[in-house]
């Protein structure tokens, strides 16, 4: 019964973190329309480039912890069981701060990103790259990662929470945080060439955002999700040579 109810505030939580990034993002998306008005140009200094470091690490809080869910939960029980056996409870949060530790370093590297292709004037204003090559080329470049042994590796890790949580386990608030990395490393590798695409589809396209989000959850909790990134494997790569082809 105990064990039940934190799941439920744990799993409301969760919600309400996801709710308050969704609502960032919205608010942000908002404040970026008024910038693109006409005779408004945003200003690329250190405050920019720092409030738009923050608005990709709010993006992928958003769009990662829905996924990442089941393990968090999972981590829950796991910690409970071992109570049992006179072990020590560990926050949950920390396991997830570490978690979130990787996807906000993949974050700042998103970032710099976002700013050599400013800089390169390779950027649209709504943030998406104009470049046909870059574009198609990184569709073409997610599509083939689809189908690679890393991909694959990743996904089955981030498929199996309790399988993860049973060869990883660490004792203790540091063994809970690397614990969070590792899985959040298995997450980044599963899915980094993913949230690359939001450069072709726009970075503050909330719609995409929603879409990538959606499938990176479909990935690791369907039951053919392994068949089902394949196939989106396939559907990226004729995406990027329809795209490279009309430069012919």
């Amino acid at each position: 019964m105990i064990l039940r109810r934190e799941r439920l505030i744990l799993a409301g939580c969760l919600a309400a973190v996801v709710l308050a990034a969704w609502a960032y993002l919205v608010h942000s998306k908002g404040a970026m329309a008024d910038m693109e008005m006409p005779g408004m140009i945003m200003p690329w200094d250190g405050f920019a480039v720092l409030l738009l470091f923050v608005m990709w690490a709010v993006m992928m809080v958003a769009m990662m912890l829905p996924s990442a869910a089941p393990i968090i939960l999972a981590f829950l029980d796991v910690n409970h069981r071992r109570e049992t056996t006179a072990q020590p409870l560990v926050p949950v949060g920390i396991f997830v701060a570490g978690y979130l530790a990787v996807w906000t370093a993949y974050s700042a590297v998103a970032t710099l990103a976002q700013w050599a292709l400013h800089k390169a004037a390779l950027l649209s204003p709504a943030m998406a790259a104009t470049s046909p090559v870059l574009n198609g080329g990184l569709l073409l470049a997610a599509g083939v990662f689809q189908w690679t042994p890393l991909k694959r590796a990743c996904l089955t890790s981030c498929r199996s929470p309790l399988s993860f949580l049973m060869s990883e386990w660490r004792d203790g608030r540091a063994g809970a945080f690397v614990m969070g990395l590792r899985h959040g490393s298995y997450c980044l590798g599963c899915c980094w060439m993913l949230m690359a695409l939001l450069f072709v589809a726009g970075v503050m396209n909330l719609f995409w955002v929603i879409v990538i989000a959606l499938f990176v959850m479909a990935e690791k909790i369907l039951v053919r999700g392994e068949l089902f990134s394949n196939l989106a494997g396939a559907a990226l790569v004729i995406a990027g040579f329809v795209l490279m082809a009309r430069l012919w």
